[in-house]
């Protein structure tokens, strides 16, 4: 039977649990395809045997400054198993499951050129109200019954902090342009068109509110990046990038979105790291009540503009909403 709905994705899987359990599937495939050609392509790299490979990762994610080129190959880990866990099988799913093609996942009609504007300094703007949010994720502090959770996964963020904090050690321009594109590229593309693109439109056919469709969704892409003292801020960017796709009916204004606050980010550490500012972006210092005040008042001022730049031209909303 056809569907009479045509905003709505009409899977070659029945039902939306069905759909999402296959690009579940297709993930998990793509995530062991990745690890396992990363570990060659870092078998011929480091000009080490598979076992020595083995054993040169254990040390490079406890203690990457001791590996030559230990921050290349984390790049090249990263890069190669994030392509093939998030974006690569997202593609093969939407073109072959969903039998859609890429403009599918916009409406035809692009937004006005401000909202392109408006969606780059909404990052900015958001940054010291998320950085609320971030002191309050810091601060977790879970019952005695649970203490060992809590030491599991205090040890899991004391081991990405190191991670995090040798790949933004780089003084080069190049290693700049690596990490802008591993780090920021990839994620946001293949994170976006996930999530939002896929997911939430999945979600938002079956639970039929939108809210509920980007606050699971946001709380999914959060969550899944296994950083539990920093759930709450990415899930509020994963919310703050759902309504500009829905609102603005464009996915690529949610790519620029992810592009800018990831990218800043990088940029402002690579300056840091050369000495052209004092600012050092990773450091957790509570921001004044007032900036955060004004950061929270702009940024819902600015995504009034964009939800009313849309109500009032019309542009409607994804096809596959």
């Amino acid at each position: 039977m056809q569907n009479s709905n045509p905003n709505l994705v009409v899977s070659r899987v029945p039902g939306t649990w069905g759909s999402l359990l296959v690009l579940v599937g297709f993930m998990l495939i793509g995530m062991a395809v990745g690890n396992v050609l990363a570990v060659m392509v870092l078998a011929v790299y480091l000009g080490a045997d598979t076992e020595d490979v083995t054993a040169l990762l254990t040390q490079l994610f406890a203690e990457p400054e001791k590996i030559p080129n230990g921050w290349n190959a984390l790049m090249i880990m990263q890069g190669t198993v994030h392509f093939f866990s998030y974006l690569l099988p997202t593609l093969i799913y939407w073109f072959y499951i969903e039998r859609r093609t890429i403009s599918d996942l916009s409406t035809t009609r692009k937004p006005v050129w401000y909202i392109w504007v408006l969606a780059f300094l909404l990052v900015l703007a958001f940054i010291p109200a998320n950085s609320k949010f971030i002191e309050w994720n810091q601060a977790m502090d879970l019952p005695d019954a649970l203490s060992g959770l809590e030491k599991w996964m205090r040890d899991k963020e004391d081991q990405l902090s190191v991670m995090t904090e040798f790949l933004t050690s780089y003084t080069s321009f190049g290693q700049l342009l690596i990490a802008l594109f591993v780090v920021t590229v990839l994620p946001a593309l293949g994170e976006e068109i996930l999530f939002r693109g896929v997911i939430q439109s999945k979600l938002f056919q079956e639970l039929r509110n939108i809210h509920a469709a980007i606050w699971v969704s946001a709380a999914i892409f959060s969550a899944i990046h296994f950083q539990f003292y920093g759930f709450l801020p990415r899930m509020m960017l994963g919310a703050l990038f759902g309504y500009l796709y829905y609102w603005t009916g464009n996915l690529w204004v949610a790519v620029l979105a992810h592009f800018v606050n990831n990218g800043f980010v990088l940029v402002m550490m690579y300056l840091h790291n050369v000495g052209l500012v004092d600012i050092n972006i990773e450091e957790e210092k509570s921001m004044p009540f007032m900036l955060i005040a004004a950061s929270a008042v702009v940024s819902a001022a600015i995504l009034q503009v964009i939800r009313r730049a849309r109500q009032g031209v019309g542009t409607g909303v994804p096809r596959n909403f």
